[in-house]
This record gives structure tokens, C-alpha cells and sequence, in this order.
């Protein structure tokens, strides 16, 4: 590939102001906006500077600022939009997921957000296949695929976030996927449609047909580009030779050797393709198996030649994975939380290491293979260690966190300022070797001392991160010399600059000199085919512009010490209650960043949206933590913008408020009984008129959905000391229980303290319930909103009574409310904020559990067999359950109950978040929106809707139609 390279080499340039620079967003085009108003209505419209700025963020280090972004609702607002920008001159871009690295995601054209109204998901033929739409995710997709042990073949590691429509765009592959499992080889169909408008289904006989008929040119010149490549000896040899690797750089020339008619050449061109040919509507993939016996070894070996020279004889005796991770990324690991036994006391110099793994169908098959990897392992030299396979599912995730850790810690500890740059590139296996040297040479040299090496060693594909401040002229120069290094290293090796994470314009201005002038010329062909109007994601994959991965590059400004290791790659956004009405947790932070440095116009403007798009908005549920790859927790740092809204007489009312809870709270619950007891209408009403007068944070909409009061937890009994204590919930005194028979604000059961009460009485369980319960709270009411000194306030009170009551922890201590479980579980780093370390100390000794939890463990195997189960009863776990890993807890209880139990594949946060879904039901109803739908899915054939949670309850009653309650009252009335 030499003669290649050298004529298509481009020279560093001296350029100073060819640098990352604050974005400054342009004037927007009027007559455009008049127009998608006029073609797609002004719902799918959004035009606001907040609203272009948030998508112009994705996970690559590029961002450019839309003129516009439309939300289509299907495939007409699709086309129309294309109509539109075409008429206009101005590019179009798809936007699903964006966890996209290589900056093929962005415009500053119009954007089509094809994630919000395109997840649906049909699996078909037992799980064998699979039709999904481009925003549903790969996690949503596998989630429903899983109860037929079946799985897609594609397994990227950003499966959470990253959706289909990026995936086919991509052809993403992953750890296990290698070249024969990923999308283009397990495709079964695909519905696309052109930039013409022309929609083409595959999966119809009649596709070659009518792509012949709609679009003869385009149909003529597929039939032409295919006979001329067969023809020529050169091209085949170098198109087998490419993608006989992982190859996602330049278009898929395979699919003109591999397929004879034009529609399914057009079909698996599209794969890979970022969004430059056409939109994808939907793709059908047939499945792989899911394998259920595992086992994992990480195999460390003495030095890079060991491991790689190992990989043949560990392949062929049946290892699926083997992933490689060099010397420094050791080094991190041995850093990290997690201790591996394999890296326990070793001294890394020049080591390197395998995790390989063995999966099979039965514990037979798994004994023969581990067996065969044993014996190739015996014949092995280099080795540093003993390796030990083990199938302890603890024990393997520690191992795997050596290598998924990687990405968390370079990421996380880099400069501030600095890009979290993650390249990946394949050679052909004999190259492996010699290729990790120079690239750890290549690195060194150019300054990039915490670069980690690793990646998929099976596939020869090798990932590597480095952390450039691309604001600096000197640090941009550097890295575009040591990218055309690392291009001449790649090529030289007759390797591949993408193996897995796409061309975009990162590589654009590389593809010819990877493939050549004949091959080029072929890619640009098939580009003016079928967009000639070069209207799809011009400069992505096809491009004139040598310094295109140069230009349009993003500043990671610094804004807080809490959000500034975010690498905006998107993991947070499926778990984000308000993902489809506002911001995300990416959006929120990137926003942040763009004010920074934007102009005070531009900053004017954007934070007089924020604070309620991204401050108000947010659930505050902390989900987004358990998501985020460096483990920030956005919803804490917006708390502490709510907080800094505050003036300390506002600080000083919540103190007050804490002190009168026991007041206060009788009545609030008066308040919540004329409402109930009220004219039908009349309190949404005067709530809904003084939310048009009055901000809409402080004014709560009270909707004749709303239960009627609850029963005071003003007790003198269960005094004495028991196995537990239970701290009842301001939630249950506050609303009632719903009537699962009738309109749910006339309460009628136990509710959920009674009912744990109850089937503890029934176990033989003692239970205490503290002294002056009434005047307590675990303190979220206060937390949420930012009041930090009433929560301080709180947190002393209740801590104090729960260790005497706990008698300093010796007994566990439970809630009712999995909000309010959460909730006692932040009363020490509440205490420690205010400055009381003693008494938070103290605290960290409490054993706080959930109820449903300390039910599962302590209370299940005491009971007698339930005198009655019901049928099919679904459950919606909420965010405290998740981050309490309390969800086989809730599943084992609900089991007890009921003959089938069904958690929803898209069950998420309900937005309610204590008040915010009175406060703004808007939130609510978009976080719930798409659990809705599966539970409609399911029919009327529900015996009974459950959850943890009061509020949750309601807002899940208020989305669905069937009425929740807390699984422990049916729990309760199954055992009377």
C-alpha cells in the first residue's frame, strides 16, 4: 500500500488558528424555519438556541451547531425534512444515540433526531429474528430477545446507549462479534428509505424490482459499479483482503463481490454507510444464542510477544473472546478498586494480558472446552502466573473489570481541558505483534505517557486512548503528525484506520489512500448514485477536504470539579426521566460547558432556558450515575444548582420547616382531604390557573387523580425493642392506599406500613417503630431541593432517634417508601456536608434496608403458603430499587404472590421524583410513556399492577390506567 500512501500524504499544517475554539452559533435561516413548519408542522420543530446547542454534542471531539433539529415522527417528517434542506442547500444529518466517536453525528445543517419516535421492537419466529427500529437501543433489543436466550450478533461495549440506526450506520461489531456476527452478515432484511423519497424494503420480493423501477439511474450505475469491480483483479483483491478484518473505514465494497442484485447491494452498502446514502426505518437481524455456561480466565503473560503468539492455539481450542491489554493498562488496573488475583504483587514491566473465555450451551460442553484451553494454556510459554479459570459470577465481572475498567479510569483522571480520545484500528494477525510495539513507541513520543493499549486480540483490533488538549495550536499540531504516523503504521501493516467505530470525519480525508484511486472513485460513484445532491452528511466518509479531522473541533471546557471528567458520550441518556421532553445528564453538562465561553448573547439566551429545560427538569434520581462510564452523578450536581438559587432566608425557612415537620405534615394531609373530597375538577383548576401566574416550580398541579390523605404515623405502640425497626414514610401519612377496585383517590387498604406490619405479626417478626416518628423524615423532601441547612436540620433529628431505636445499629432499620429507604441511607453525607462527623460516623453503622428487601430475606421464609396467588402481575421497580440492587428482592416477593411476574423491558424512572410530578406533570408523563406502552402491550390481563414506592404508584396509575400499589399490601392480602 505504499504507492498509496505516499501519493495521498498530507503535511502537517503550521496553521495556529487551526484549533478547538468555543463554538459561536450563526443566525438561523428564517424562510428554512417557515418551510419544516409549513412541510412537518411545528410540533417536530425545535429551532430554540438551547435546543441546537444540546444536539450538537456527541460522543467525538467534533461539534457542529444545527441550523435546526426536527424530531420526526416517521418516515413522511423523514423525507419531508430532506425535501426541505434540499430546497435550502443545507446538509441533513441523523441523530440517534450519539455515542458515535468519529464525528459522523453532527451538522450544522438540519438534524433529524430519529431516536425519540423509533424504538419499537418485534421479535419474530421464537427469537430467531428480530425487527427493530433505528432509536431502539441494543440493551432494549436484547432485554426482549433475552427470555428466548437469543441475543443480536453486534455487541459494542456502549450497548446502554447506542442504538440500531447507529449500529447498522456503523456496522458496529464488538468484543465477540468478530467479522461474523455483526450487522452485515446477520442482517436478514433492512427497510431503507433514499434521499429521493424512494422507500425500499428488502424483505419484499418485489425490492429489486421496484428499486429498478423508482430509481433506474441509481438501479443502472449499482448493476455497472459491480461488473467493474469483478473485473478487475486488483479491486477484488484488496476488497478481500479489507474486509476479511473488522473494517469500518469507506463504504462496504464487499457487498458488490457478495451479492448479485442492485436492492441488496444497496442494502448492505447502507451498513456502514453513517448516514450518507439513505435512512434506515428499520432492520431485521437474525440472532445468535445466548450461552448460559461461562467460564473466564485472565491469562498475564511476561511480554507482548507471549500473549500474541498465544492467540492461535487459545482460538483454536475454543476461546470466544480474548482481549488484550498491554503494560500500562495493567498498571491501571492494578490502580483500581478491584483486586484480581492474577495482578496481585506482580511488577509490571513489559506484560500484557489475555482475558479469555469460554461459553457453551451445557456444563458438559463447557467442562470439554475449558478442558481443550487448559491443555493449549500448558503448552504456552511467557506465562507470569498460574491461569485459573473460574465460572463465580463475582469473580468473573472482577476480571472483566480489568478490562472494562480501562476506559473509566484514563477517561475519568484526565487533564482538565483535555479530549478523551478512544482510536481504534486491525491489522492482520501476523502484524499484531509489531504493531502494539509501535504504537506504544508512537505514543511515548508524541507525550501521551497515560496511553493504555487493548482491544479485541482475536480480531487483531487494537483500541488505544490518548488525552490531547486539541484548544492548544501546539498539542493540535502534534496529534496531526502523530495521526499520520499512526496512518502510515496502519497501512504499511496493510491494516485498517476503522476497524469498529466508523469513518466519520475523523478518517474522511484517509479513505483514499487506504483504498486507493480505482476503489475511491467506486465509493464516490455509489455516493452520487444515491445522494446527488450530496445532501446526506456531506464530508463524513466522502470528502475533499485534507484537514477535515482538523476543523469544527470541540472545547471540553472546565465548569465544576463535579462534572468536569464527562466525556459526553451518552451512556446516561436511556435512563434519563426527561430525555424525550428536555435535557439529559450529557446535555445538561455540555451546555454548561458551551456558556463557559459563549458570547453573552449567546449565554443570555441559553441560561434562561436552562434553568428550566436542565435545573427544574431533572428527576434528581441519580440513575444517570449507575449509567455515566466515570461515575458522575448529575442529578446531586443539579440539587446543588437548586441550591445555589437559594438566599439564606430561603435556607432559613427550610430549617424552620424541618422543625415544624410534625406540624406541617397534618396539614398538608388536610390539604390533600378537600381535595379529595372537593367538586370534581376544582383543584386542578385553581392549581392549573396559578401555574399561568406563578413559576411553575413552586406551584404544584393537583389533578383529581391525586389519592386522598393517608393515617398519621403518630403512634404510642411497638415501643419495645424487636428484630427490626421500622421508620414508616411521610409518603403513606401524607396519600393514602389506592383501592384496587375502584378510582384511587378513595383509599381503601392497608397501605404499605400496615401491610408490613401485618405479614411481620404473621412471621412471628417483632417490629419497633420509633419514638416521635411523626416529627421525622429521611430528608429527600428537603435534599431535592437544594435546602441544605433544613437537611441538615432533619438529618440530626432522625439520625439521633434511629440509633437509639436501632439501639446504635444493632438491629436493621427499614422504610416503607424505597425513595424514603434511599433516602436514610444519605443521612451520614448529610451530616458530613454540615460539618458533624462524629454523628455521621455513628450513622454509618445503621443497617438501613428496604421493606420489600428485609420481606425477601427475613419475613418470605417464615410465612405460611399463600392462601390465595393471583395471576399475572406487573411490577414497576423504581430508581431507589435499582440503586439498591433491590430489584430480585421485589421479583422474589412479587413471585410469592403471583403465578407470572413481568418487569416491562422498558420499566425506567416514572419522573415522579417526590413532588416533581405534581410539580411538573409534563415529566412524568414523558418518563412514562414508554413502560405505558408494554404494559398495554400486555392486555387486560393483569391481576394486579405493583411497585415500592407511593408517588411512583401514582404516576404509573396516571400513565397506564391499572392501578398500582406497593407490593406489600398484596403481599398482605394473599397470606390473611
Amino acid at each position: 500500500m505504499t504507492d498509496v500512501i505516499d501519493a495521498h500524504r498530507s503535511e502537517p499544517s503550521p496553521d495556529p488558528q487551526l484549533r478547538a475554539t468555543p463554538v459561536v452559533p450563526g443566525p438561523v435561516d428564517k424562510a428554512l424555519l417557515h418551510d419544516l413548519r409549513q412541510e412537518v408542522g411545528p410540533g417536530p420543530l425545535r429551532s430554540r438556541l438551547i435546543d441546537r446547542l444540546k444536539m450538537s454534542h456527541d460522543g467525538s471531539h467534533f461539534q457542529l451547531v444545527p441550523q435546526a433539529v426536527v424530531v420526526a415522527r416517521d418516515g413522511l417528517d423523514v423525507q419531508n425534512t430532506i425535501a426541505v434542506a434540499t430546497r435550502h442547500g443545507l446538509p441533513v444529518t441523523f441523530r440517534s444515540g450519539g455515542t458515535s466517536l468519529s464525528g459522523q453525528a453532527g451538522t450544522d445543517g438540519v438534524l433529524i433526531d430519529t431516536r425519540r419516535n423509533f424504538r419499537r421492537v418485534r421479535v419474530l419466529d421464537e427469537g430467531a429474528r428480530v425487527l427493530c427500529q433505528p432509536g431502539a437501543t441494543v440493551r432494549a433489543v436484547n432485554t426482549r430477545l433475552a427470555p428466548y436466550r437469543r441475543a443480536l450478533g453486534p455487541d459494542p461495549a456502549s450497548e446502554s446507549a447506542c442504538t440500531i440506526g447507529g449500529v447498522v450506520a456503523n456496522n458496529s461489531s464488538g468484543m465477540q462479534c468478530g467479522t461474523t456476527a455483526n450487522t452485515y452478515r446477520t442482517l436478514d432484511a433492512l427497510d431503507f428509505v433514499l434521499p429521493s423519497g424512494t422507500r425500499i424494503d428488502t424483505a419484499s420480493r418485489d425490492a429489486d424490482e421496484k428499486l429498478r423501477h423508482d430509481e433506474p439511474a441509481l438501479w443502472e450505475g449499482l448493476a455497472r459499479l459491480r461488473d467493474r469491480v469483478r473485473a478487475n483483479p486488483d479491486s477484488v483483491r484488496r476488497i478481500e483482503h479489507q474486509f476479511s478484518m473488522k473494517n469500518t473505514m469507506g463504504y462496504g465494497l464487499n457487498s458488490l463481490l457478495d451479492h448479485e442484485t442492485p436492492a441488496d447491494m444497496l442494502a448492505h452498502l447502507m451498513i456502514g454507510s453513517e448516514g450518507t446514502l439513505g435512512f434506515v426505518l428499520g432492520a431485521t437481524y437474525r440472532t445468535v444464542p445466548i450461552y448460559p455456561h461461562i467460564a473466564t480466565a485472565l491469562l498475564v503473560f511476561e511480554s507482548i510477544d507471549a500473549a500474541t503468539d498465544a492467540l492461535p492455539a487459545l482460538i483454536e481450542a475454543g476461546s470466544r473472546t480474548a482481549e488484550l491489554m498491554d503494560a500500562a493498562s495493567l498498571r491501571v488496573s492494578q490502580a483500581g478498586p478491584v483486586r484480581v488475583g492474577a495482578l496481585d504483587g506482580l511488577a509490571v514491566r513489559e506484560h500484557t494480558a489475555l482475558l479469555i473465555e469460554a461459553q457453551e450451551e451445557s456444563p458438559e460442553a463447557l467442562a470439554d472446552t475449558r478442558a481443550a484451553l487448559e491443555r493449549a494454556i500448558g503448552g504456552l510459554r511467557g506465562l507470569s502466573s498460574e491461569a485459573v479459570f473460574t465460572t463465580e459470577p463475582s469473580e468473573r465481572a472482577a476480571a472483566w473489570s480489568v478490562r472494562k475498567g480501562l476506559y473509566t479510569a484514563v477517561a475519568g483522571a484526565r487533564p482538565t481541558g483535555s479530549t478523551a480520545l478512544l482510536e481504534d484500528v486491525v491489522v492482520p494477525m501476523p502484524a499484531l505483534t509489531g504493531t502494539v510495539r509501535e504504537l506504544q513507541r508512537l505514543c511515548g513520543g508524541y507525550g501521551y505517557d497515560d496511553a493504555v493499549i487493548f482491544g479485541h486480540a482475536r480480531d487483531a483490533n487494537l483500541h488505544f486512548m490518548i488525552n490531547p488538549d486539541l484548544a492548544d495550536p501546539t498539542q493540535l499540531r502534534g496529534f496531526e503528525r502523530f495521526t499520520e504516523e499512526l496512518v502510515d503504521l496502519v497501512l504499511d501493516a496493510d491494516g485498517s484506520l476503522k476497524a469498529e467505530h466508523g469513518t466519520g470525519r475523523i478518517m474522511a480525508p484517509y479513505v483514499r489512500r487506504q483504498y486507493g484511486d480505482e476503489l475511491y472513485d467506486v465509493m464516490r460513484q455509489i455516493k452520487s448514485l444515491a445522494d446527488p445532491g450530496n445532501v446526506l452528511n456531506p464530508g463524513v466518509i466522502i470528502g475533499d477536504d485534507p484537514k477535515a479531522h482538523l476543523r469544527d473541533l470541540k472545547v471540553t471546557a472546565a465548569v465544576d470539579e463535579q462534572v468536569d471528567r464527562c466525556v459526553e458520550c451518552g451512556y446516561c441518556e436511556p435512563v434519563c426521566p426527561s430525555r424525550d421532553v428536555t435535557t439529559t445528564p450529557r446535555q445538561r453538562i455540555a451546555l454548561l460547558r458551551d456558556i463557559a465561553h459563549a458570547p453573552q448573547d449567546v449565554r443570555r439566551s441559553v441560561e434562561a432556558d436552562y434553568a428550566y429545560d436542565a435545573v427544574d427538569m431533572c428527576a434528581a434520581d441519580s440513575l444517570c450515575q449507575s449509567a455515566c462510564p466515570v461515575g458522575i452523578d448529575t442529578g446531586v450536581f443539579m440539587k446543588a444548582h437548586r441550591k445555589a438559587r437559594h438566599s439564606s432566608a430561603v435556607q432559613a425557612v427550610g430549617v424552620t420547616l424541618a422543625q415544624e415537620w410534625g406540624r406541617l405534615l397534618p396539614l398538608l394531609r388536610t390539604g390533600v382531604g378537600i381535595g379529595a373530597v372537593g367538586p370534581h375538577g376544582l383543584f386542578s383548576a385553581v392549581t392549573g390557573l396559578s401555574r399561568r401566574v406563578l413559576p411553575t416550580d413552586l406551584v404544584p398541579y393537583v389533578g383529581d387523580d391525586l389519592p386522598g390523605p393517608g393515617i398519621s404515623r403518630a403512634t404510642t405502640a411497638r415501643r419495645e425493642p424487636g428484630e427490626v425497626v421500622l421508620f414508616a414514610s411521610c409518603i403513606s401519612e401524607l396519600f393514602g392506599p389506592a383501592d384496587p377496585a375502584g378510582p384511587q383517590r378513595h383509599p381503601s387498604g392497608l397501605g404499605a406500613a400496615r401491610a408490613f406490619l401485618a405479614v411481620c405479626d404473621r412471621a412471628g417478626v417483632a417490629v419497633q417503630i420509633p419514638a416521635g416518628v411523626q416529627d421525622l423524615c429521611c430528608g429527600t423532601v428537603w435534599r431535592s431541593k437544594g435546602l441544605s441547612d433544613g437537611t441538615a436540620t432533619m438529618a440530626r433529628r432522625t439520625a439521633l432517634a434511629l440509633l437509639e431505636a436501632t439501639r446504635e445499629g444493632a438491629v436493621p432499620v427499614v422504610s416503607d417508601a424505597s425513595s424514603c429507604s434511599h433516602g436514610l441511607h444519605e443521612l451520614a453525607g448529610d451530616l458530613r456536608a454540615a460539618g458533624d462527623d462524629r454523628l455521621a460516623a455513628r450513622v454509618e453503622a445503621l443497617r438501613v434496608m428496604d421493606a420489600v428487601a428485609f420481606v425477601a430475606q427475613e419475613v418470605l421464609p417464615r410465612l405460611p403458603e399463600p392462601v390465595r396467588r393471583g395471576g399475572r402481575m406487573v411490577v414497576h421497580p423504581t430508581c431507589s430499587d435499582r440503586r439498591a440492587a433491590d430489584l430480585p428482592a421485589l421479583q422474589a416477593v412479587a413471585s410469592f404472590c403471583a403465578e407470572e411476574v413481568i418487569v416491562p423491558p422498558d420499566a425506567g424512572c416514572c419522573g415522579f421524583a417526590g413532588d416533581r410530578g405534581m410539580l411538573h406533570p409534563e415529566l412524568t408523563a414523558a418518563a412514562t410513556h414508554p413502560e405505558a406502552l408494554d404494559v398495554a402491550a400486555l392486555g387486560p390481563d393483569i391481576w394486579a399492577a405493583v411497585s415500592t414506592n407511593r408517588t411512583c404508584e401514582i404516576g404509573m396509575t396516571r400513565a397506564t390506567g391499572h392501578v398500582y400499589r406497593h407490593v406489600l399490601e398484596v403481599l398482605e392480602e394473599v397470606t390473611r
